[in-house]
């Protein structure tokens, strides 16, 4: 859920907007309505909605468009919702509609206030349901039950469930009792100094979500409970079902331990009065190993780094190729290989048929790159800096160029070198920009700590500008040495110097477009 805005990462301090939701439970089916809000004086630009499961993190759920500032995204069928725009918004509301088996959810937000500010993992408070399932078992979530592998939608399954979540520890139980249902965390296998919760239905018919802690065969000691969101239970047909989100770290001594690592009881029994439970009506069952909990923590890491889209990428491989190789060799032919590649076809020197060949394919490139990247921006959104700029003088001059050479005058015109010096001017300055623009980008695209690729640019002109110095020398000197006659030589010095260029400028032009692939 992070922007493709280069090297801009997330802040770290407190996020300026929050999210606020219609109800905190909900059954399959059910429309909750999502607020997200700036607090006063923090208006955002653009944003990233979407509902996600706790622990497991997969998306989840559907949207319904219900604000004209908001637009779901055809990627995801619906189930995250965008800005239509960049216009200023204190606020947006939207509707999530809930699917079958989606168990406690969050809702998380990217909010962008600009460009390249903008807070990531925003996220409302813990959604919970009662439509416990078992079907993330061992991959988003650990559940232990008997007897094994069963489903929590049979009466005869005693079923619990366990997830880390950024409030906590969410809970679930669910089985067949009259009185309760308790899940307990031990360092051995053992009943004493256990940390329990328990789920018990006292004599009003109230369900009540207690945490106990064990020191043997005695009634366990009560002790304070911090909870988040709702605590959700039901008791229908006999099965008692509880899910709850605890605050407390988990503890199997009278202060809290360090460890992660427990075994895990399950058990139920009677209770009586104002919800005392009893002693369990048979053994707890226990499991064959510890286990620890934080190991079903997501494997969405939240890093500060993001991947550059597919699009973005080509438009920089399309440049690169543009401005590196078809644009600084066409004009280096125009400049230099005139007395190499004399030979006329089609009525015209071979020096231009290739000058004009790679600086139209230039042209080409430079015009779908910049088509590309406009599409995959939707437009001129945000201040993203001078690179933009840049590119859009670029294109335009680029543009330009080739229709004024269709109004070149005739060699011999007396006015020819007005169109010479003015064609050769608008190309150094393309030129120059180009080379502005690319370095701007790549510092864009490059995500190493290092930010090699515009150090590698730096090396690719540095050898240009060589070349340009070797070929501008070898000009004047025969232009000093124009009595000799060379016309037997068989390879010119021009043409040695421009094919040892070319070969450096692949290298180059290649290990450039290597590092922009691993940036995908």
């Amino acid at each position: 859920m992070l922007p493709v805005h280069g090297r801009s990462v997330p802040q770290t301090g407190e996020s300026p907007y929050f999210i606020s939701v219609s109800k905190t439970t909900f059954n399959a089916g059910d429309a909750i309505t999502v607020t997200l809000q700036s607090i006063a004086g923090s208006n955002f630009k653009g944003f990233l909605l979407e509902a996600r499961t706790v622990g497991g993190d997969r998306i989840i759920g559907s949207f319904t468009i219900t604000d004209a500032n908001t637009q779901s995204l055809s990627c995801s069928a619906g189930s995250a919702v965008s800005h239509t725009s960049s216009n200023i918004k204190s606020s947006i509301t939207t509707t999530w509609n809930a699917p079958n088996g989606a168990g406690p959810i969050q809702f998380r937000a990217t909010v962008l206030r600009s460009y390249s500010i903008f807070w990531s993992r925003v996220e409302s408070e813990t959604l919970m349901t009662l439509q416990i399932s078992n079907a993330t078992c061992g991959t988003a979530k650990f559940c232990l039950t008997e007897p094994a592998n069963c489903n929590p939608d049979n009466n005869s399954c005693l079923f619990m469930s366990s997830v880390p979540s950024s409030d906590g520890f969410v809970f679930e139980i669910s089985g067949s009792t009259t009185g309760y249902l308790a899940i307990g965390f031990s360092d051995d296998q053992l009943m004493g100094n256990d940390d329990i919760y328990i789920c018990t239905k006292n004599s009003a018919g109230t369900i009540l979500v207690q945490r106990a802690y064990s020191t043997g065969r005695v009634t366990p000691q009560a002790k304070n409970m911090s909870t988040a969101g709702s605590i959700i239970t039901s008791y229908i047909n006999g099965v008692l079902k509880c899910a709850f989100i605890t605050r407390d770290s988990i503890s199997t001594q009278a202060r809290a331990n360090t460890a992660t690592n427990y075994y895990i009881f399950l058990g139920s029994g009677l209770s009586q009065g104002n919800g005392q439970i009893l002693q369990h009506t048979k053994t707890p069952f226990v499991s064959a190993n510890k286990t620890d909990l934080w190991s079903f923590v997501s494997n969405s890491s939240g890093s500060a780094e993001s991947e550059t889209s597919a699009v973005i990428l080509a438009h920089g491989a399309l440049m690169l190729i543009a401005w590196m190789t078809t644009g600084t060799i066409g004009m280096l032919t125009a400049r230099y290989m005139k007395p190499a590649a004399k030979k006329q076809f089609i009525g015209k020197p071979l020096w231009f048929l290739v000058h004009v060949f790679l600086l139209i394919l230039t042209v080409v490139l430079t015009i779908i790159a910049f088509i590309m990247v406009f599409v995959e921006a939707a437009g001129w959104s945000y201040d993203i800096g001078a690179h933009p700029i840049l590119g859009c003088i670029v294109m335009i001059l680029s543009f330009l160029q080739p229709f004024g050479a269709l109004l070149r005058p005739d060699p011999n015109h007396k006015r020819r070198y007005i169109f010479n010096w003015v064609h050769g001017l608008n190309a150094l300055v393309i030129k120059v920009l180009a080379v502005a623009t690319i370095f701007l980008g790549l510092e864009l695209v490059d995500l190493s700590s290092t930010q090699w690729m515009p150090k590698v640019m730096g090396g690719f002109y540095g050898w240009e500008i060589l070349f340009y110095i070797t070929l501008e020398v070898n000009a004047r000197l025969k232009n000093k040495d124009s009595c000799d006659d060379d016309t037997d030589v068989k390879v010119q010095s021009e043409t040695v110097i421009l094919m040892i260029f070319i070969c450096g400028n692949l290298a180059f032009l290649i290990s450039l477009l290597v590092g922009i692939g691993q940036s995908i």
